[in-house]
């Protein structure tokens, strides 16, 4: 069995400074910062499509350099490693010493990935991982697929474990059963829109949920 988890307010309380680089960005070029709350609901989606989203009236060359300084804020925002949620690494060392498969699934770039990872000392925890980058945005389960077809598991196999409607929407439209967590960016009321089989509200609690359900 393998488990997928988002990363970005599922795995890593990083939400907050996504929030301030991207208001950060729109700041940098002369641009109405977007409300916290908007760009909260973008979070999980591609870069690109996240930027569309929250500036739809902008021109592409425009939306492109939203994205550059984005990046540019993010980075330099978070020159520390950025912090799990509180038992984040205890929880997959679990599921790993239990004999699950880890993945992650995330809007995030490659590049943003592997930075944070090795910010973490995290490379070898996971046995795949994709990004928006290099796939279909979230909620296209293309990176569902991708994952379930490279270590060889069907979706009834997998768990996908996140805390948007992006996530657990992926989740849904290919069979997958899914977990949400009520500590991210999506309200439990929009993460039961899609149907998850719980709703957890600490990561601790997902090894024994997910060994039962092995069982």
């Amino acid at each position: 069995m393998i488990v997928i988890f988002d990363w970005d307010g599922t795995l890593c309380d990083s939400i907050d400074g996504i929030v301030q680089a991207m208001q950060a960005a729109a700041q940098e070029l002369s641009i109405e910062s977007p409300e916290v709350d908007a760009v909260r609901n973008i979070v999980g989606l591609g870069l690109p499509q996240a930027v569309q989203r929250l500036f739809p009236d902008k021109s592409e060359a425009g939306r492109l350099a939203l994205a550059e300084a984005y990046s540019r804020q993010y980075i330099a925002a978070t020159a520390e490693p950025v912090r799990l949620f509180d038992g984040a690494r205890e929880m997959l060392e679990n599921l790993r010493q239990s004999g699950f498969e880890l993945a992650v699934a995330t809007g995030k770039s490659r590049r943003g990935l592997n930075r944070v990872l090795a910010g973490l000392a995290m490379e070898d925890y996971f046995d795949a991982t994709r990004c928006a980058d290099e796939t279909k945005s979230k909620p296209d389960p293309l990176m569902l697929r991708e994952i379930l077809a490279e270590r060889g598991f069907a979706a009834e196999q997998a768990w996908m474990v996140g805390d948007s409607e992006y996530d657990l929407a992926m989740a849904a439209k290919l069979g997958m059963p899914s977990v949400g967590v009520s500590f991210g960016v999506h309200s439990p009321e929009r993460l039961r829109q899609h149907n998850p089989r719980h709703l957890l509200d600490e990561l601790g609690e997902l090894p024994e949920l997910l060994l039962s359900a092995r069982a």
